[in-house]
């Protein structure tokens, strides 16, 4: 099954619209395989495009994050709140139909309440310079653990009646 068989890319797109309107998270909707179903995007903030604009950064910062909370998320069927390696929030809601899972839901892109950028990992890994990385992470939003879990319950549901699930 896939996710355009249980809604049109529309409702998934209306979904991360709604996402990122309540939170300010970049949200996309991703296949089984970690491949993005739509082209909606809306930065949270300067830093996130600049990593995703490497090939490094791509690699080794966001999709390793995508990768191993979705394998989590996947696991305990229940959705999950960290840090990428960057220090941003990122939220995974996992997409079942009966017990397949057929994809993820994923926020991220704000700083958690206590929280800093990792401007030294990033310039490693990426060998953006962390001057410009400084630049980037100058006033990135914070989202508090409250308002992160709150659009956590948001995704979930949503999820829940896309998929026909009552909650």
């Amino acid at each position: 099954m896939e996710l355009t068989d249980i809604a049109s890319i529309e409702k998934w797109v209306e979904l991360e619209k709604e996402i990122n309107r309540k939170s300010g998270l970049c949200a996309n909707v991703f296949d089984t395989k970690g491949i993005r179903i739509t082209d909606f995007q809306n930065w949270p903030n300067k830093l996130c495009p600049e990593i995703k604009a490497t090939d490094k950064g791509q690699s080794f910062i966001c999709a390793v994050a995508h990768m191993n909370l979705t394998a989590q998320a996947k696991r305990t069927k229940k959705a999950v709140i960290e840090e990428c390696d960057a220090g941003l929030v990122k939220i995974i809601c996992p997409i079942f139909v009966k017990d397949e899972f057929i994809g993820a839901v994923g926020a991220c892109g704000l700083l958690p309440d206590d929280g800093e950028v990792d401007t030294f990992l990033i310039n490693k890994i990426t060998e953006i310079e962390e001057e410009k990385l400084d630049s980037l992470s100058y006033n990135i939003p914070c989202i508090s653990t409250q308002h992160s879990e709150n659009i956590t319950y948001f995704i979930k549901g949503e999820i829940d009646n896309i998929t026909g699930i009552a909650r």
